[in-house]
This record gives structure tokens, C-alpha cells and sequence, in this order.
């Protein structure tokens, strides 16, 4: 409980975890704020190269002998953590809420998906095996070996500081290599508690490292000869350009799993209340800041009581959601990240409005409960008559920012949601399995939703992606992150 402590305290200055050592960083301290009442919770480095540098050689030197380290004592090293996380699993789940914002709830919904990763990660004594054929032709026979390559850069995101890298960490290391974690240096007290629980786990020194800071760590990550791959999540833009190209220049595997821009299918035959239910979390749940977040609501059909009706439920129950310091119990929706990231939200809310969409629920004005400042705060915002091209309805936001469309037919809204160069999460509401049908087969995203708001896949199943959405071949998660950290070495074996 001493890093949550020194938190609340405000006098936590964050220290690298390099080599099984935590190492006072010679970079530029900046203040880590909550963004709920603006108070300075910790205070992070922005490392230097050297100190990537550092962590790489660390790593590097512990690859030999963890490699050897057989799977089964490598599990062993991961139920050990899964225990510690279950035992820690409330002040972790605070220390996500006081860094990033969002509610308790969400934040304990976190800290179950990171867990689960850990424990899908300790079956790698059969999710590693190989296969074997005898005879392949006359006295020879062929394996093949999944192999560890090494070393592994992870890139966190600031709006899931502890469950993104548990989408890449537990396999790395259950397959026999070591990382190098960044998080974000917006959100970096969730990573350092988790480096804390793996060092009393009991992790050989440098098979996990934590390493703060910004550009410069990343750059250090991409050009260093001895990184095999990164894994990323963040925006489009450096996914693209930056990760995902400097990958390809310096023969790196990635993972880059981008934005998005999700579109909700809304069919007249879909069960209203229950619907709109699940809208409220997958719009406004973590402030709309998750690239699971649904966006777009495409409702079909020319009822307009159907849909005069589902809009006002819709509005409704969004003006009813309470908002203000996630720690209380009774909160259901938290600032967003920091002033920077609310100012951008403002401005799409301001082009909306020029653009000619209706604003149906306007949360510019919101007063969280408690008294607390505004000045990361931002309600549930609706817009109906949103067209799919314009900003407010063809970029992402990441926000809590519903745009209403309205189509004759479900072929137009499958064609409107395609259309958009993203393909994260589209899901539909319907009754109709030949309609669930249609809309799954031809729908252009990587992750597909049937009745369901947030279309989450759990640890067993890859994450996938489409489109500008994600940037690589395999994914996070499950079987795909094993074949990800491995090779397949091929034996082929003759005796005379």
C-alpha cells in the first residue's frame, strides 16, 4: 500500500525498474496530476537514451538463462503473480481511478481483464508445445519448435495504464523472452506498482523492466538492434507513421493497434431499454476515452415513433448519469484525462455545431458532484443529424460524444459504417438473426458485437482490428501474442 499512500500524499518520485533494481532516472521530473481535483499525485521521469540503453543490456543478459528456465517453472513465476494481483487487486484497481479518472468500477473491471491475461499466459506449458511427424519421408522426421527471439518493447496508452501491457507482458515472458514496458508517462503508477508485485514474485532480475518517459524511450526502443519486436496501442497517426513504419525500416514484428471511429447499428426490432442500457457504457463509460467506445449510432428504419422514442430514452438516461470523483461508489463517470485532451473534445463539439448537427445533450456545462473543479470534466454529449463525412461524425474523438445518424435499411449502414477508414468495434442491436447475420458477415471491423456495447474479447481470444484501426499480422491476447513472441523453428532429422 506505499506507492497508493505516496499518492495520496502527492510526494512519490518514480524511479526506473532496471535489471531487478529500481533506479533513480537522471531525466526531467514531471508532476503526475489527478485529474479529478488537479492535485499532483507523483512526480515521473522522462528517462533518457542511456537509461533505454540500460534496460536493453539488462534484458539482453537475462534472455540466456530465462530462456532456458523450462515453461512449467516459468508458470510457476506467473501463478505466483496472478496471486499477488488477486491479493492487491483493490489498491491497484485505486491507484488506476486517482492516475486516469475513471470510476472505480471501470477501474476493478481493469484490473479482472489484466488478470485474466496472467492466468491465460500460465498455460504456456501446452500453449508453447510444438508438433512432431514421424516419417516424412523414409527414415526422417520434422518438428516444429516455438522459439523465444529475446527482447521486447511494450508502449502503453494512458487511457488503460494497467490492463494494455497485461495484453503483451504475461506472454513475452511466459514464452521465454524479456520486455521493456513504457507506459504512459500520463498514467506511469500503475506499471510501477505492477513491476513491484512482479519483483515479489520473485521474476529473475531484468526478464521485466519499467522504463518512464516519452519520446526519447521510444525512439530508443525502435532503433535499438537488440529490440525484436513492440507491441503498441495509441493513436493512428503514430501507429502508422511512427511505430509501425520504424518497425518495417529496422526489421522489427509489431503489434500496433490503433484508433477508431465505431459505428452502433440500432435495428426498430432490437429490445429498447435494454439497448439503450448498454449504449450508456459503451459511449460515456471510461469518459468515451477507449477504442472499444462506440461513436456512431446508426438507427434504421422510417418509424419515426421508433425513433423519436429510442433517441428521448437515449437522452434521458445519459442526462441522468452522475458524474465527478471516481473513489465514490455512486459516481458513473469521471473526468477525462487532462485539460489538453478535454479542450480537443470541446473543439469537435464546436464543429459539430457549425457543421449543422443538432445538439440533442450538450455536457460542456457539467458541475461535478463534491465541488470539484471543472477543469477536466465533461458530460455525456448528443448529436442527431450528424453526417458520416463530416468531423464530428468521421473522426475519432475519444470522448463522450454520441453522433445519431439515421438510414433507410441496414445495407446503408453497413455501406456508412465501411466507409470509414477505421475498423475497431462495430456492433448491432437486433432480434433478427438474419439481420445479426448480414450485419457479421459484411461488416468491416476486427472486433463485431451482437447485442453487445463493448465489444471486448476476453484473454483467450485475440484483439483483433482493421483498417487504419491496427497496423501487423498477429494480435494481443490469447494464441495470436504466443505465435507473436516466438518463431517456429523447423527440425527436420535424419540418422544413419
Amino acid at each position: 500500500m506505499a506507492l497508493l499512500e505516496e499518492m495520496i500524499k502527492g510526494e512519490k518520485t518514480l524511479k526506473n525498474y532496471i535489471g531487478g533494481e529500481w533506479v533513480e532516472s537522471k531525466g526531467e521530473l514531471v508532476d503526475v496530476v489527478n485529474p479529478a481535483n488537479c492535485k499532483t499525485i507523483a512526480r515521473v521521469p522522462i528517462s533518457t537514451k542511456e537509461e533505454i540503453n540500460s534496460a536493453v543490456v539488462a534484458a539482453r543478459e537475462a534472455f540466456p538463462d530465462w530462456r532456458r528456465t523450462t515453461p512449467l517453472a516459468r508458470s510457476r513465476l506467473l501463478f505466483r503473480l496472478k496471486d499477488l494481483l488477486e491479493e492487491n487487486f483493490e489498491e491497484v484497481s485505486r491507484i488506476q481511478t486517482q492516475e486516469h479518472g475513471k470510476t472505480i468500477d471501470e477501474s476493478r473491471g481493469e484490473t479482472r481483464r489484466g488478470i485474466e491475461n496472467v492466468e491465460v499466459a500460465c498455460g504456456i506449458p501446452t500453449l508453447m508445445q510444438g508438433y512432431y511427424s514421424e516419417d516424412i519421408a523414409h527414415g526422417i522426421d520434422e518438428w516444429v519448435i516455438p522459439t523465444p527471439l529475446g527482447v521486447f518493447g511494450i508502449i502503453g496508452p494512458f487511457n488503460f495504464p494497467w490492463m494494455i501491457p497485461l495484453w503483451s507482458a504475461p506472454y513475452a515472458v511466459a514464452t521465454g523472452n524479456c520486455v521493456i514496458i513504457k507506459p504512459s508517462s500520463e498514467v506511469p503508477n500503475s506499471q510501477t506498482r505492477l513491476a513491484e508485485l512482479v519483483e515479489e514474485a520473485g521474476f529473475p532480475p531484468g526478464v521485466w523492466n519499467v522504463v518512464h518517459g516519452g519520446r526519447t524511450v521510444v525512439n530508443g526502443m525502435l532503433d535499438h538492434t537488440d529490440i525484436t519486436g513492440i507491441t503498441f496501442v495509441g493513436s493512428t497517426p503514430t501507429g502508422r507513421d511512427v511505430i509501425y513504419k520504424r518497425c518495417g525500416e529496422t526489421g522489427k514484428r509489431v503489434i500496433a493497434q490503433c484508433g477508431a471511429k465505431n459505428f452502433m447499428t440500432i435495428m426498430p426490432d432490437c429490445d429498447m431499454d435494454r439497448t439503450v442500457a448498454a449504449m450508456m457504457t459503451s459511449y460515456f463509460g471510461n469518459a468515451g476515452q477507449r477504442c472499444l467506445a462506440a461513436a456512431n449510432a446508426v438507427i434504421v428504419g422510417d418509424d419515426d415513433s421508433f425513433y423519436r422514442s429510442f433517441v428521448q430514452k437515449v437522452v434521458d438516461m445519459a442526462a441522468s448519469i452522475r458524474i465527478g470523483y471516481g473513489l465514490d461508489e455512486s459516481i458513473q463517470m469521471g473526468p477525462v484525462r487532462d485539460k489538453t485532451k478535454k479542450a480537443k473534445i470541446l473543439k469537435y463539439i464546436e464543429t459539430g455545431i457549425k457543421d449543422g448537427a443538432k445538439l440533442l445533450l450538450d455536457g460542456r456545462q457539467v458541475k461535478p458532484e463534491g465541488g470539484l473543479p471543472d477543469t477536466c470534466f465533461l458530460g455525456p454529449t448528443i448529436f442527431e443529424n450528424v453526417r458520416p463525412d463530416s468531423p464530428v461524425g468521421s473522426e475519432e474523438i475519444f470522448g463522450p460524444v454520441m453522433s445519431i445518424m439515421r438510414v433507410k435499411d441496414l445495407d446503408e449502414a453497413i455501406k456508412i459504417s465501411n466507409a470509414n477508414p477505421f475498423g475497431n468495434g462495430h456492433s448491432i442491436f437486433t432480434s433478427n438473426g438474419k439481420s445479426a447475420r448480414e450485419f457479421q458477415y459484411s461488416i468491416e471491423s476486427g472486433n463485431v458485437g451482437i447485442n453487445i456495447g463493448i465489444v471486448a474479447p476476453v484473454a483467450f481470444f485475440p484483439f483483433s482490428g482493421m483498417k487504419d484501426s491496427f497496423y501487423g499480422v498477429l494480435h494481443t491476447q490469447g494464441k495470436e501474442a504466443i505465435r507473436f513472441f516466438t518463431e517456429s523453428k523447423v527440425v527436420i532429422q535424419r540418422w544413419f
